[in-house]
Formats: structure tokens, C-alpha cells, sequence
């Protein structure tokens, strides 16, 4: 089959998709324990454990979703119309979940739990047809590389506009009531979700028309794990996203407390990070075309191990002038794979196909999702266990010496662990760019 190429306006649609979703997914890593424990009034151990309960969810709407994929089709392909549909319901979502009703505590309890679970089945129905799009758009590696970079740089500009505005847009909004601020703030980027589903709907084609082989459910279970390199994606996205995650949604805490900084502080602090990201995508392309995107992966997430132990060295309480370069630094390597990782996924699909002459395209996506979203609900509980074994008070003046000490640990060592793991891992994944032409050809895609 000739390779197919992407318009630049077929990427930048691509990419507005992911602005969409990080709307939901760089509020949850950045700001939804912060305005949970010190917006909402929830204690930081009864967030924690609302974050892992209601992720065993997941387990049962993502393969389902997965499987939805597989087997619906109308005539605007397997996966764009969920974009059309859904994008409003999405949006409404997010603006209940930052929502801050005039409840006792067990009202607001019932009221997280309701809207949380909403946003996360929201969250699912157009997150796993969004991720499962790039394999039915184009079967050329590098344009999948190309598209995914455009896509990741969307979504990094959303995580910006989340980071940096939404704090300062909270406090002028609310006029003193920090509640209404982040409901009008997150609303208006709620909105902002909806609209770039719809232009992604708009401005994609579904090229590639893939057979699904009719198999029951557990049969489909038992051919992914026979898949082994997209059962090793599994595990690096996981263990990827725990340490992601840890440290993004603690980014805010230790801007405040452990450098003492006001609001803009905070905001500029977190919009370091992702303007680093922002940065790796490009940079990660032009590296890919003249060296392994395998080697690049690997090492990329050891690298954040070394540099993590760095920072936690060389950065003391309210040193802003170590601070900004090196979570600058640590941010912009952690996300160098970021690309190879989303091109990764659809050549696994590929490799298990070719493997075992049997394909699994919704369900492995689903599980990739699931991954992601068992990461983050392990590392939101993570956050707030270790916020309260650390002694956090919320909004207090002056945080403890061991709780500072918590919170630098939390924002280097504890999430660079992780990714250290990961790249550890990656030594173990062999579909280069060679190995998936031999895969093309026998499948003839």
C-alpha cells in the first residue's frame, strides 16, 4: 500500500484533538489535588483514596470502550464521530468537576465522587478514540511521528494555558472566592475542549480501513499479552505516568511552600515545565530523524533519574534562581519520548498482528488508556498519602521543615525513580523503524 501523507492542516487537526484532552488530563496533573485539598476543602487522605477507588472504573469502561471501537463504524469512520457527539457532555464535565458546591463535607464527598467518576467516563469516550485515530490515518512511521509530534505540541500548549492561566485567571474571576474563580476559569476552558473536538472532527480523514477479526472478549485479552511489546508499552506508560504525574500535581505545592512563592510564582513555575515539554516535541522530531527513537526513549528516561537526584541537591528552600532552570531542564528531558511513545502504540498493534496473524487494535488501545489512568490514580493517591504523612497542612503560612523536605522529594527523586524505571525497561523493545518496514510488508499496510 503507498504510504500516505498528512497535510499540515490534518496534523494541526490531529493536534487540537490532544489540546482537548489535556484540558481534563494537565488539570489532573497539575492543579486537581491542589484545588481538591485547598480550593474544594477536602482532606488530603480522603482525596487519595477517592483517586484509587474511582479508577477501578477504568478497568471496565476502557476495554469496553476499546471494544465499542471495534465494533461500530458509521459513515464517518470507527472513531471521529465520538468527537462530534460527545465533545459537549465532555466539556459540561470538566466545569461540574471544578464546581465548588455550599455543601457540609459529606456533601461534598457524595458531590466529588459524582462528578469525578463523570469526568473520567467522559474523559474515556473520546480519549480512547482519539489515541486510536493515528492508525487509521496514515500507515507511514514518520508521519505518524510527524502527526504525533504536532499533537503533543497541542497538547502541551493546552497543559500552558491550564498551568499559567488558570491560576491567575481564578483569582481575578473570583473576586475573593477562589471556588467561583477556578469554576468560571476551568468553564472557560472547558469550552475551549469542546470547540477543538469539533475542529478535529472537521479536519481528519480515515484512511486506513483495518479488519477486525471477530473474537471473543478473553481471546482478545490472551492474544495482547501474548503481544509482549505492546505488553511492555503497558508496563513503561504505567510506571511513565506514576512519575509524571507525582511530579506535575506537586509542581504547584512546592512553588508555593517549598519556594515560597505568591500566585504568579506558582503559575510561572508550572508553565516552566510545560514550556519545556512544549520545546521536547520539536526537538524530539529533528533527533528521531538521524538517531534511534528506541535509544532516544531509553535514555531520555534515565537521564531524568540523574537529574532529579540533582535537583534535589542543588535546589534549597526558596533558591528561585536554581529552581526555574533546573525543573526547565528535568521537564524538557522527561518528555523527549513523548512522541516515539504515541507512534509506538499503533506499530505494537502492527508487530501483534503480523505476530500472531491475529489483530487487537481496540482493545490494546483501551489498555494503553487504562495504563494511563491506573498511572494517575496511583499517583494522585500517592500525592495525597504522602502530603499527609509528611505533615501538609493546607493553606498554612509556614509548612514544616519535613514537610518541605516531603515536598522536594516529591517533586524529584520519588517521581525520577519511576522514569529511570522506564528506561530501564525500554532496553527490552525491539520494533525500530527497520524491524516495522519488515512488519508493513507482511501485512502489506
Amino acid at each position: 500500500m503507498k504510504p500516505q501523507k498528512l497535510s499540515v492542516l490534518e496534523k494541526i487537526g490531529y493536534g487540537s484533538g490532544d489540546a482537548a484532552v489535556n484540558v481534563v488530563i494537565s488539570a489532573m496533573f497539575l492543579i486537581i489535588s491542589f484545588f481538591y485539598t485547598d480550593i474544594f476543602g477536602l482532606k488530603p487522605k480522603d482525596m487519595a483514596l477517592m483517586f484509587l477507588l474511582v479508577r477501578f472504573i477504568d478497568a471496565i469502561t476502557d476495554p469496553l470502550m476499546g471494544l465499542i471501537t471495534d465494533k461500530f463504524k458509521t459513515r464517518w469512520g470507527r472513531y471521529r464521530h465520538y468527537f462530534l457527539f460527545l465533545s459537549v457532555p465532555f466539556g459540561i464535565s470538566v466545569f461540574l468537576t471544578f464546581t465548588t458546591p455550599q455543601f457540609d463535607y459529606a456533601g461534598k464527598m457524595i458531590y466529588a465522587y459524582a462528578t469525578y467518576i463523570l469526568v473520567t467516563l467522559m474523559f474515556t469516550s473520546v480519549t480512547i478514540p482519539y489515541i486510536s485515530l493515528i492508525g487509521v490515518l496514515t500507515n507511514d512511521p514518520q508521519e505518524r511521528l510527524s502527526a504525533n509530534g504536532f499533537r503533543l505540541f497541542f497538547a502541551k500548549i493546552a497543559a500552558f494555558m491550564v498551568s499559567i492561566v488558570v491560576p491567575i485567571l481564578a483569582e481575578k474571576l473570583g473576586h475573593n472566592d477562589l471556588g467561583r474563580g477556578y469554576q468560571l476559569a476551568m468553564g472557560l476552558m472547558a469550552l475551549a475542549g469542546t470547540l477543538l473536538f469539533l475542529f478535529t472532527f472537521f479536519t481528519t480523514r480515515e484512511r486506513i480501513e483495518h479488519e477486525v477479526d471477530k473474537k471473543p472478549l478473553w481471546e482478545q485479552f490472551r492474544l495482547l499479552v501474548k503481544n509482549d511489546q505492546w505488553a511492555l508499552l503497558f508496563g513503561a506508560f504505567f510506571f511513565g505516568t506514576i512519575g509524571y504525574v507525582i511530579r506535575n500535581s506537586v509542581a504547584i505545592y512546592y512553588a508555593k511552600y517549598y519556594l515560597d512563592g505568591d500566585a504568579t510564582i506558582q503559575s510561572t513555575f508550572m508553565a516552566t515545565g510545560v514550556a519545556a515539554a512544549i520545546l521536547a516535541m520539536p526537538i524530539s522530531n529533528l533527533i528521531t530523524k538521524h538517531y534511534c527513537k528506541v535509544k532516544l526513549y531509553k535514555w531520555s528516561q534515565l537521564a531524568v533519574g540523574l537529574l532529579s537526584l540533582a535537583m534535589l541537591f542543588l535546589v534549597g528552600p526558596g533558591n528561585l534562581l536554581w529552581a526555574f532552570p533546573l525543573y526547565f531542564i528535568l521537564s524538557f528531558v522527561v518528555d523527549l519520548h513523548a512522541p516515539v511513545f504515541w507512534s509506538a502504540i499503533a506499530e505494537s498493534v502492527d508487530y501483534g498482528h503480523a505476530k500472531l496473524g491475529k489483530r487487537v487494535s481496540g482493545l490494546a488501545y483501551g489498555g494503553i488508556s487504562f495504563a494511563q489512568k491506573l498511572g494517575m490514580s496511583i499517583a494522585g493517591a500517592s500525592v495525597g498519602y504522602l502530603l499527609d504523612f509528611f505533615d501538609y497542612v493546607p493553606n498554612a503560612v509556614v509548612q514544616s521543615e519535613f514537610t518541605l523536605v516531603g515536598l522536594a522529594l516529591l517533586l524529584t527523586v520519588i517521581p525520577g525513580a519511576f522514569h529511570a524505571l522506564v528506561g530501564g525497561m525500554m532496553f527490552r523493545y525491539k520494533i525500530t523503524d527497520k524491524r516495522y518496514e519488515e512488519i508493513k510488508q507482511k501485512l502489506n499496510i
